[in-house]
């Protein structure tokens, strides 16, 4: 008795056949395999993705009108805008800080804990 693997080899015509059945809701995939005597797990799908119609069941389709793709551009251009604004006051924050920790510097005052304008007027009267 000996170990061999049987091949089946499947005709084009058959499988094309099968994934038609199986498209057209006649079987379910189980069904086929059972009906036809098809052993092998994938057998069957990988002959619905060389032969089937409905390839894209697994792919996500959106359908656009072309105000929709308009709408789209234009929110995604107020998108970069709104961005680039946001960039900037990042960055003007960041050059307030700095100016407010030179003048602390400067002055010899805590500007950010606790702001007293007769300290800092003190201040620029002796640097005049």
């Amino acid at each position: 008795m000996s170990n061999r693997t049987i091949i089946t080899r499947y005709s084009k015509a058959f499988q094309q056949k099968v994934v038609s059945e199986i498209e057209s809701g006649k079987l379910t995939i189980a069904e086929s395999m059972k009906l036809y005597d098809i052993r092998g797990n994938s057998t069957i799908d990988s002959w619905l993705k060389k032969y089937g119609k409905n390839h894209l069941t697994a792919k996500v389709v959106r359908v656009e009108m072309k105000d929709e793709i308009d709408r789209l551009k234009q929110l995604e251009r107020e998108k970069r805008k709104l961005e680039s604004a946001l960039a900037q006051a990042h960055l003007k924050i960041l050059g307030l800080e700095s100016l407010i920790d030179s003048a602390e510097d400067h002055y010899q005052i805590d500007i950010k804990k606790k702001f007293d304008t007769r300290r800092l007027d003190k201040s620029l009267k002796e640097s005049d």
